[in-house]
């Protein structure tokens, strides 16, 4: 792992060591604590204090660390990670008996808004679904990748790890790998089953197939494992080859699928369950997207219900994605 090599400290090493191969943590998680972890040896060392890491740092160091990040405009998630980082370290060397105590455990971490996810709108959807040429080999990936990840509600890293021996398509279901390579079941729909046929036909078919990685589902043009840059990439331009903001990412369709799943009646638990979310809070964030479909429905259905609110009093979850439909418009 090229993080690794470039981190000059042994405990530091070990930490990400553990976390990839004890935690199952992906290489993304892994690469920013390590980058976290840096940046606080760093800033030790700027203010002479190098040689006290780890074994003698305390909380007045940390607290000092943060308020340099502070200073300089990084965000509360970003700071926030980095505590969590620092506890996650500290708490790998106690249980190594390097250190007797964890003093970044009485760090309180800042207090992060909740931000509503952007989703598409079904017709958007549509839009963006329709828009690979599924005639050729790459068309016919991309067009898999946008059914899938629509229809399973999967992670970019998820899709893209995904082996031939995770798919039943017979049964349609789908074998994840989620965050702490914590393994899952998804369903998906006869659509995206429908595109991944078709998909793993072009590769039966190709005149490289050859030197094709036999094991890895979605493969760039040279063959190999596709990557969650690319998917991000092909995504961005099929968004704007559909009328749609270049800012759609894997993750707005993540949160169109959970969206409209909600808005159709489907049980928060089972919505849950399906991300992979581990809190169900995290999964409760769409119920506030979704306020404004159960409102329609309440007044349209209830019997005495049937004057609607005041304008300005209405619950409105339009607004979460009023930047793409004024995007689109």
């Amino acid at each position: 792992m090229s993080t690794l090599s470039r981190i000059n400290h042994a405990d530091i090493n070990a930490f990400l060591v553990y976390l990839a191969s004890v935690r199952g943590m992906s290489a993304h998680t892994v690469r920013n604590y390590g980058v976290d972890l840096a940046q606080f040896l760093n800033h030790l060392s700027d203010a002479g204090q190098a040689d006290l890491f780890p074994d003698q740092v305390t909380h007045i160091m940390i607290r000092s660390f943060m308020a340099e990040l502070d200073a300089k405009g990084s965000s509360r998630q970003t700071i926030a990670r980095k505590i969590a980082a620092l506890r996650s370290f500290y708490k790998y060397l106690q249980r190594q008996g390097r250190v007797a105590g964890n003093p970044a455990r009485v760090i309180h971490t800042p207090k992060l808004e909740k931000k509503i996810p952007t989703f598409l709108t079904i017709p958007m959807m549509e839009k963006l679904l329709s828009a690979p040429n599924c005639g050729a080999f790459t068309g016919s990936r991309d067009k898999a990748i946008l059914e899938l990840i629509y229809s399973a509600g999967l992670r970019s890293f998820e899709l893209v790890g995904l082996d031939h021996d995770d798919l039943d398509l017979d049964r349609r279901l789908l074998r994840l790998k989620g965050k702490g390579m914590k393994e899952r079941i998804n369903p998906m729909g006869r659509f995206a089953v429908q595109a991944l046929e078709d998909y793993l036909a072009h590769k039966t078919i190709h005149p490289d197939r050859a030197r094709f990685d036999t094991k890895a589902v979605f493969l760039n043009f040279r063959g190999q494992r596709l990557t969650t840059r690319s998917v991000r990439r092909m995504l961005s331009h099929y968004a704007s080859l559909a009328g749609l903001p270049d800012d759609v990412s894997p993750h707005t369709l993540r949160h169109s699928f959970a969206t409209h799943l909600l808005q159709r009646g489907a049980d928060l638990r089972v919505v849950q369950e399906l991300l992979g979310h581990e809190n169900i809070s995290t999964t409760q964030i769409y119920t506030h997207i979704t306020a404004n479909e159960m409102q329609r429905i309440y007044l349209e259905s209830h019997p005495r219900a049937d004057e609607p609110l005041d304008a300005e009093i209405q619950i409105s979850a339009e607004s979460a994605i009023a930047p793409l439909a004024a995007k689109t418009a």
